[in-house]
């Protein structure tokens, strides 16, 4: 099949789009995206410096509640900075190779907090199930392991992508539906067969399913150890803290949404995609240093003392 006269396999940028009908707001709606950017990374901060300062804080649940802090600084550094630009000040274009950055690092740090939050439901579920074997079994070899499986299954899953999309002829417009560099987003302004790249996207998808469903499990699992614990206090403090990883994991479901509505949801508005979307790489790095550092008591703790003393 021929390409039409204007097709280009490296067109120089693209164009992202900002929340449409809302325009006439947009200066507005970009001060709460600035507020809850820059409460992320002071929380998101603030933790890894009380988990890295205090040794007693050298504990495998911090571990990984410390690569989620970094996670989700990654995560919000990668798209918030480009959407102010585009609220406040109209900066829509975005170079191709950035583009294909942005998108590299919003998957690969999506796909690595979905196995860091199924991770710490592991740990709750033997915390509260095994508790004498806790350490026997969460061992700090274990904890690097999980590390180098977080990082290595995300980047395996993600890399690919970077190729599908180099493959791929550009033409006509090249206008990107969204405020950030997505994979299918892009992937739709190709005018070549896209079939490798749904496919991918839906193995990648079943994958984040798989971790979602294995999330729940976990925490079902935990919750009858927790009504099967003979004292009440230790009861209400295992439920709050399952509790509190199950608002994160919540906070997560619009990325599957974004994810599902790209493939399927060709009836679902842009405005409400957009929007889920955003909210997704805005409110988790925000609620989780929130979450965590209020609801944890040690962290409350170490922090209170720690800026108290200064």
């Amino acid at each position: 099949m021929s390409l039409p006269n204007d097709t280009q396999f490296y067109p120089p940028s693209f164009l992202l789009l900002e929340i449409p009908g809302l325009e006439n707001i947009h200066i507005w709606i970009g001060f709460p995206f600035c507020a809850v950017y820059l409460i992320a990374l002071i929380g998101n901060f603030t933790i890894l410096f009380v988990i890295q300062t205090e040794y007693s804080l050298h504990q495998t649940m911090f571990y990984f509640l410390a690569m989620l802090a970094t996670i989700d600084l990654g995560l919000s550094t990668a798209t918030i900075p480009k959407m102010l630009g585009i609220f406040w000040f109209n900066l829509k274009e975005i170079l191709f190779d950035a583009c294909l950055t942005q998108k590299f690092f919003i998957h690969i740090f999506t796909g690595m907090e979905s196995v860091v939050l199924l991770a710490m439901a592991y740990d709750r579920y033997v915390a509260i199930y095994n508790p004498l074997r806790y350490s026997t079994i969460l061992t700090n070899k274990i904890v690097s392991l999980i590390g180098f499986g977080v990082n290595g299954r995300s980047f395996l899953c993600v890399f690919p992508f970077v190729f599908l999309i180099l493959r791929l002829p550009f033409c006509g417009h090249h206008v990107i539906l969204h405020t950030y560099c997505e994979h299918m987003g892009l992937a739709c302004l190709a005018c070549s067969s896209i079939m490798v790249n749904i496919m991918n996207g839906l193995a990648t998808i079943a994958i984040l399913g798989f971790d979602i469903m294995a999330i729940a499990l976990s925490y079902v699992q935990s919750l009858r150890a927790v009504f099967c614990l003979p004292s009440r206090e230790a009861r209400l403090k295992s439920l709050s803290t399952c509790g509190s990883h199950v608002c994160v994991i919540l906070a997560f479901t619009p990325a599957l949404f974004s994810f599902m509505t790209h493939r399927f949801g060709r009836s679902v508005p842009s405005y409400i995609h957009i929007l889920l979307a955003n909210l997704y790489v805005v409110i988790p790095p925000m609620l989780n240093p929130v979450i965590y550092g209020v609801r944890t008591k040690q962290i409350c703790e170490k922090m209170l003392r720690i800026f108290v003393q200064k």
